[in-house]
């Protein structure tokens, strides 16, 4: 009797051993990202967009240089070189999977341009608009279009795509003006970030001088205001949706709003406000599992070509 004790006791530890094991090996952190990375000296950047796995993609707003980074090493190099002598820009970006094209709008050029995120082949240069004043701002990629907002107009432009992804031989701009609730203010930043429903079925685009965040139809471009409670998102700039999780970057407030949305998309709850020691202007954000990271454009400081910019990495938080 004694010896049977003896083995079930032991029996038992060893079980709980293993279950100890195990539930540690479960618990076991992810591994972190660098908190900072940073990017070239002179770099001037604005738009971050996340690439396949840590491979993350930092547009240059003068040049509109692309520099392609790992978050997981910190390292990175330029995927696409280009100087201001050759007219170009590089605001907001975005990256699609599914053709391994990159998308960047080109601010005071009026145009888009879409590079191959393997090798920096320019394989569509679009002209969205002729209009004088426009600046082409963000772009977000739906199942069969892109989507281009313009600070200085009360328009979306939209290119679509075929099925599949893949760009048309002769590209099409259609443009949508945006109607209903959206108010346009001349000689203001107006419609900035742009997101989309994961159906593609709503874009959510944010106004920086209003301060607000808009509800709109991809086609037809009838804007609703989306009704916030604890505040406003002033100076909002770029934005990323995570299901009904929208995060605003604020720019020159130094800080990141995070929106709890309904299933409708038309009110939301403003449940925090992100802050960092590391945060000098940033103006987009992008998403990499439970890891945001955020671009600083140091717009509050003259650009020389030695003055530094980085990428700021920080948590998400889970629900």
């Amino acid at each position: 009797m004694f010896l049977t004790q003896v083995i079930r006791q032991r029996s038992l530890i060893t079980v709980l051993l293993v279950a100890l094991s195990l539930t540690m090996i479960g618990a076991a952190p992810a591994a972190q990202f660098p908190e900072v990375i940073p990017l070239p000296d002179g770099f001037q950047p604005e738009g971050i967009a996340a690439g396949n796995g840590t491979t993350f993609f930092v547009g240059s707003i003068p040049t509109g240089s692309i520099y392609r980074g790992d978050l997981q090493t910190g390292e990175g190099e330029l995927l696409v070189e280009f100087t201001e002598e050759d007219d170009r820009a590089a605001i907001g970006l975005k990256f699609d999977s599914r053709t391994g094209l990159l998308f960047v709008a080109g601010g005071p050029t009026g145009n888009a341009y879409v590079y191959d995120a393997e090798t920096g082949e320019t394989i569509a240069e679009i002209e969205l608009t002729t209009e004088e004043a426009t600046f082409v701002n963000d772009v977000v990629v739906t199942r069969n279009a892109a989507y281009f907002t313009d600070s200085a107009q009360p328009v979306l432009y939209k290119v679509p795509l075929e099925n599949n992804g893949e760009l048309p031989e002769t590209p099409d701009v259609e443009v949508l003006d945006l109607g209903g609730d959206f108010e346009f203010t001349e000689g203001e930043f107006n419609a900035n970030g742009i997101a989309a429903t994961r159906n593609g079925k709503w874009l959510i685009i944010v106004n920086s001088f209003e301060g607000a965040l808009y509800r709109v139809d991809p086609e037809t471009g009838e804007a609703t205001r989306i009704e916030l409670e604890g505040g406003d998102v002033s100076r909002g700039d770029g934005i990323l949706l995570l299901g009904e999780d929208l995060y605003v970057v604020q720019n020159f407030l130094n800080q990141v709003a995070e929106v709890e949305l309904n299933e409708r998309f038309t009110a939301g709850d403003i449940e925090r406000t992100i802050m960092n020691d590391a945060f000098r202007i940033p103006t987009t954000i992008a998403g990499f599992g439970n890891t945001l990271c955020a671009v600083n454009a140091r717009f509050d400081t003259e650009p020389a070509p030695d003055t530094e910019y980085e990428v700021v990495c920080f948590p998400r938080r889970g629900r």
